[in-house]
């Protein structure tokens, strides 16, 4: 209570006052004096900076397992893209808000013999090995989430969430047996296929083209125990007949963890309009990629690519990268992009994507997935620290807090939760 509403109340005699002063008292006291001071509304930057914390936010493609095995690499330091290609790592997740996602067991397709298929087994299961041993060393900062619950309390707890995700299915085509294995190891996403045909789909980018018209024999069981074990399907780098064969056979809802629209870029990875209202339709979600050459055109440059393939063969073992040898590789990067120049996209670039597919798909379908440390990342938005860029960018394109929060981490986990619901153990 003010004092002076006190005085007011007192009734000694030295405080019987006349009633013209106590009008005025009371004028004052009640704040009817003068004007009161209306406190400053937050500025749209501050209404985005305290979504996106509030938000979980989640990014469907985290490529950083690859750095794992690097043996000048922690996930605990800053990095940075300049120094060493990295975008993903504990610190710049905490300055960009990225609560955590699905990090990636990539195999590369190699050949689809008795012996390649063993190796790729081989490297599955020790890129697993190495995600979870990277959270086991880590275990005051990062945890392992199996269910869609476990993003909220693990955020909770101040930790970073990570979920597991395979890319390319060719670790299983020795033995699909092997899923149930990988399902109790935390696996929760299964993509079928990479850039090249493997034993269970045709992929988007092949170089001979489909094989299977869509799906094989093994491609479609592979499908069913997905379904049954509950796994998310992830359809990006699949055929346009994956996709839509897949859609019809899965029980649930499907994911394409990075991909980005064919509308705008007419890529072979890119996803056209009419599939995108139909993955809507179906309950899925879009996540955008930030991939140079799936947002804007790159043309094609024969003499960069053969460049780029003896980047590609320095840096592709992590374990052999020694200090020196990524030291080579960024010289050698530089050197490329000097004597190769090719156009660059940008963030609007990016945000036209998004803004395209939430327009097409609506806002209840799309997600995060920048292929970060996969290739992925533009100008201004080189690594996970610019996260917060996209929820000011789309408060300022009108959508709803709902919404937003949706777009960030909300959408995927209500998908995770249909196909939890579809698990038949």
């Amino acid at each position: 209570m003010p004092a002076c509403c006190g005085v007011i109340g007192y009734r000694g005699r030295e405080a019987i006052l006349p009633m013209k002063s106590i009008a005025i008292l009371l004028l004052v006291c009640t704040g009817l004096a003068r004007p009161a001071l209306a406190a400053p509304a937050d500025t749209l930057e501050q209404r985005a900076a305290t979504l996106h914390q509030s938000a979980i936010v989640l990014d469907t493609h985290l490529d950083t397992p690859m750095l794992f095995a690097r043996p000048d690499w922690r996930i605990g330091d800053r990095h940075s893209f300049d120094a060493d290609f990295s975008q993903v790592d504990y610190p710049r997740m905490l300055e960009g808000g990225l609560d955590g996602g699905f990090w990636v067991i990539y195999t590369p397709q190699g050949e689809r013999t008795v012996a390649g298929n063993r190796a790729a087994r081989d490297f599955g299961l020790k890129r697993l090995v190495e995600i979870r041993e990277m959270v086991a060393a880590n275990a005051d900062r990062f945890e392992i989430a199996l269910s869609a619950d476990d993003a909220a309390r693990i955020k909770k707890a101040g930790k970073r969430i990570v979920y597991i995700s395979m890319e390319n299915a060719s670790p299983l085509a020795s033995d699909p047996s092997l899923l149930s294995a990988y399902y109790a190891l935390g696996l929760r996403m299964l993509g079928l296929v990479h850039s090249a045909n493997d034993d269970f789909a045709d992929s988007s980018t092949n170089p001979g083209g489909p094989e299977f018209n869509g799906l094989s024999d093994k491609g479609r069981a592979l499908v069913a125990e997905a379904n049954r074990l509950g796994l998310i399907i992830d359809l990006s780098h699949a055929s346009d007949a994956v996709f839509d064969q897949v859609v019809e056979l899965s029980k649930t809802p499907v994911v394409l963890s990075h991909t980005a629209s064919a509308a705008l870029n007419a890529h072979p990875r890119n996803i056209d309009d009419a599939r995108l209202r139909k993955l809507a339709a179906t309950g899925g979600v879009i996540q955008v990629n930030s991939v140079n050459q799936f947002l804007i055109k790159v043309p094609k440059n024969g003499e960069r690519d053969a460049e780029f393939d003896r980047f590609f063969a320095i840096i592709e073992d992590g374990a052999a990268l020694t200090v020196e040898k990524r030291k080579q590789a960024m010289r050698l990067y530089r050197e490329i992009e000097a004597k190769y120049p090719a156009p660059q996209a940008t963030f609007e670039d990016y945000m036209k994507h998004m803004l395209h597919i939430l327009e097409v798909a609506g806002p209840e379908h799309v997600g995060l997935g920048a292929d970060w440390d996969g290739g992925g990342g533009v100008s201004g938005m080189i690594d996970v620290a610019s996260l917060p860029k996209i929820t000011e960018r789309l408060l300022r394109e009108g959508y709803s807090e709902a919404q937003i929060k949706g777009v960030l981490g909300g959408n995927l986990l209500r998908v995770m939760r249909a196909v939890e619901a579809a698990r038949q153990p």
